[in-house]
């Protein structure tokens, strides 16, 4: 399968639907696959009006079910550490993308699935989904960022749990702690993260980048030195012009017409 075929691009006003497109493999991680997510992500932040990105896989059993055992199966250490680290470039990208990322998890997403999954801004999930990182079983441990994301994200006890047994849990007891936001039926699920992601497409992109960087930067700086940079981003956005455009059209009751400036 060529690298064009394994991440389909879907466009509709400002938001972009990337699908990772290996079906038959569960949308299995590859170093192909990705490599080809990672120039999707290249493109996003090359293009300012993308505005918000939902994530997803191809078919209904899997999002992403993992990394791809097959290929893995042969590395040695040093092929390891450069396959972790393609893992891990990618994460920081969609970390990094000024646009929120909303992954919808349509199955299975396990290992490197869930990894990928924790690096997007938010989780929705269908009831049919299941998360773990059962890397443990196969005498590893998480290698595309479960053991800094995933604690983050829930905790760290209940994320030492969830490593050091490799238990599978299911949509709801994900949504239970934390790990997703919202859970929708199969049929369902696109269609309410893609709306989502268009309520965030219609708001002030400038606002919305720096609230993503001040909110990323919230979970490594203290709190102190939290505060002092929420105040600079703040104070820099009422130099823009959607700032104006915003309290403009609050105080005379219309739509606001966001542009970017």
């Amino acid at each position: 399968m060529s690298d064009e075929a394994r991440v389909l691009s879907e466009r509709d006003g400002a938001v972009l639907t990337l699908t990772i497109n290996r079906p038959k493999a569960l949308n299995a991680l590859d170093a192909a696959t990705i490599q080809a997510l990672a120039e999707a992500v290249g493109g996003v932040a090359a293009t300012p009006d993308i505005r918000c990105v939902v994530l997803t896989g191809a078919g209904e059993k899997a999002f992403v079910a993992g990394a791809d055992i097959a290929a893995m199966a042969s590395l040695n250490s040093w092929e390891a550490r450069s396959f972790s680290a393609l893992g891990h470039a990618l994460g920081d990208a969609l970390e990094a993308l000024p646009v929120p990322v909303i992954a919808a998890v349509n199955g299975f997403a396990l290992g490197g699935g869930c990894e990928l999954a924790l690096a997007c801004d938010f989780i929705y999930a269908s009831r049919a989904a299941r998360f773990g990182q059962p890397e443990v079983n196969l005498g590893l441990i998480p290698g595309f960022g479960g053991t800094q994301r995933l604690p983050r994200r829930i905790g760290v006890a209940r994320a030492r749990e969830l490593v050091f047994t490799g238990e599978l849990i299911g949509a709801e007891e994900a949504l239970r702690i934390g790990l997703v936001n919202k859970l929708c039926e199969p049929g369902e699920l696109l269609p309410k993260a893609r709306a989502a992601a268009a309520v965030i497409a219609a708001k002030p992109p400038l606002a919305i980048a720096e609230a993503k960087r001040a909110l990323r930067r919230s979970e490594e700086l203290p709190l102190s030195a939290g505060n002092q940079l929420e105040q600079q981003l703040f104070a820099g956005l009422f130099a823009t012009a959607d700032r104006r455009e915003g309290m403009q059209a609050f105080l005379e009751k219309r739509p606001a017409k966001f542009q970017g400036r």
